[in-house]
């Protein structure tokens, strides 16, 4: 899971597994699988940071 904050400064845990993609225009919108979707501060490249740092600890957490 990632931490995203919406506009209003709240923050929310996102599974990627429900992310569909992200668009900014030019705020950036999340798109879940379920057809909901949410602005958010963060930037792409942010989330995509977001991203890559979850995937590491994860197969970091896995690799012994």
């Amino acid at each position: 899971m990632i931490m995203l904050t919406k506009l209003d400064n709240n923050k929310i845990l996102v599974s990627l597994e429900t992310i569909k993609y992200l668009e900014q225009v030019p705020d950036t919108i999340v798109f879940f699988t379920n057809g909901e979707s949410v602005f958010i501060k963060e930037t792409l490249e942010e989330v995509e940071k977001a991203v890559e740092e979850h995937s590491r600890r994860i197969n970091g957490a896995t690799a012994t």
